[in-house]
């Protein structure tokens, strides 16, 4: 706060300059941090759901719990390539400048076992956010669906019971993503 009155007779610019670049990064922040873990198409878990998990599920949680953000190499350089969300949380440590080359490893597994690689445009997944978050202010007599199905609240408790449990196609076992395509196009999402 005392910052801007070194500059004399320009203090009241410095704090003007000082207070709106600090409303833009937060603002920027937020939409980053929210579009990384709350749009629609990304799987909540309960507290009790992750006190037994091996480590393998706690990674396959990491990829469905988060999603990734497209845009030019300014965009992840502004977003401190935390748009590379998912390969944030699976591998925390690794330095954000090495997740966009790791991220074309992980969409591989992901396209070879099947799974959610949750990825959009921030306007979308901004909108998705905004949504989700209206949706659930509202209450559970609006929604469409049950807690468990509907895409505000998606969880994998969707998928212990009815048609789709297996989600087979074809003789042979199908993943996650096939079995999401299935139920969405059913009507049931």
């Amino acid at each position: 706060m005392a910052f801007p009155l070194l500059a004399g007779p320009f203090a009241p610019w410095v704090f003007t300059g000082n207070m709106t670049a600090n409303l833009m990064r937060n603002v920027w922040s937020y939409m980053i941090i929210f579009c990384g873990h709350f749009p629609a198409d990304v799987q909540q878990f309960s507290i009790e759901e992750t006190k037994a998990e091996s480590r393998g599920q706690w990674y396959f949680r990491q990829v469905l719990g988060s999603a990734n953000l497209t845009g030019g190499k300014l965009f992840h350089i502004l977003s401190g390539n935390l748009s590379f969300q998912i390969e944030h949380h699976l591998f925390p440590d690794l330095p954000s400048n090495r997740l966009p080359q790791i991220a074309v490893r992980v969409r591989e597994v992901c396209d070879k076992y099947d799974l959610p690689y949750t990825i959009s445009s921030l306007a979308r997944q901004y909108f998705l956010v905004l949504r989700t978050i209206h949706k659930l202010a509202l209450p559970d007599r609006f929604l469409v669906a049950t807690s468990d199905d509907a895409p505000e609240t998606a969880s994998e408790r969707k998928f212990l019971a009815g048609p789709n449990s297996a989600a087979t196609r074809g003789g042979r076992m199908a993943g996650l993503r096939t079995a999401l395509r299935a139920r969405t196009s059913k009507g049931r999402y």
